[in-house]
């Protein structure tokens, strides 16, 4: 295997990765919000919001390959 090639399976695995955390962090603030916490609900969803972002940056890495 290349390096490219596997540069090309990091960057698979790393989409799916994020993306498991991008709906955990959605459920957390989900779970937050239940609790009372709004404030924490919100940052939690910014930071799903932040990190779904990041699918594009790797999308556009893994389609330059």
């Amino acid at each position: 295997m290349t390096e490219l090639e596997k540069l090309k399976h990091l960057l698979e695995h790393w989409i799916e990765h994020n993306n498991a955390h991008v709906k955990t962090y959605k459920e957390w603030a989900i779970k937050a919000e239940c609790l009372g916490e709004r404030e924490l609900a919100e940052m939690l969803s910014q930071i799903a919001d932040e990190s779904r972002k990041l699918e594009g940056l790797f999308n556009k890495a893994l389609n330059r390959l």
